[in-house]
């Protein structure tokens, strides 16, 4: 049975008339949507200790519902005891549904698990529409067992945009729910 994820139907409903309003589109392709959201761990340690990456993997194929890709060093650098090829870290990629699902479960369970969360940064925008949240710690995810964790690890999740600029990427986000700090939870437009 294939549902139809929750929060893309929010997106198509409330998040395309706000924005076509808000940013006077013209055309609905014009209105900005999420292409793709990237998870990235970044294991340093793993140079020493291999078993970690096993462990990133399988906590990041948990949270993301897809199986990660294990990312090699470039290139050998000798202060950090590093080799090229070297297991370095982990990432996934998630598009369509799975996507949608992951960025429900991130805006509404897991961020608001962050102990002292005021709201995330609205300053991580890359110029073009795209975000970059930095997570200190895996554990905010209900899906990850807190005895079965060897050691914390933090993650970069990159929202990928069509918007153009920052303020329509700001916007977007904004009305899917994402909880910015200094903004109040959005109120719906009737």
């Amino acid at each position: 049975m294939a549902t139809k994820a929750r929060l893309r139907d929010h997106y198509q409903t409330q998040v395309v008339p706000a924005l076509m309003k808000d940013f006077s589109y013209t055309n609905i392709m014009a209105v900005p949507r999420i292409e793709k959201v990237s998870i990235n761990i970044g294991m340093g340690e793993a140079t020493g200790n291999q078993k970690l990456i096993d462990s990133a993997v399988q906590e990041l194929a948990t949270i993301a519902g897809q199986k990660p890709v294990v990312t090699k060093a470039k290139k050998s650098i000798a202060a950090f005891k590093l080799r090229e090829g070297m297991s370095i870290g982990c990432m996934v990629t998630l598009r369509g549904d799975r996507m949608f699902e992951f960025l429900d479960r991130l805006m509404t369970v897991a961020l608001p698990r962050v102990r002292d969360f005021r709201g995330v940064s609205p300053k991580s925008f890359d110029g073009r529409g795209n975000y970059t949240l930095g997570i200190r710690d895996q554990l905010i995810f209900p899906e990850i067992d807190y005895n079965k964790v060897d050691k914390t690890k933090g993650m970069n999740v990159t929202i990928q945009t069509t918007a153009r600029t920052d303020a329509e990427g700001l916007a977007l986000l904004k009305h899917l729910g994402m909880p910015f700090s200094g903004s109040r939870p959005e109120t719906r437009h009737a």
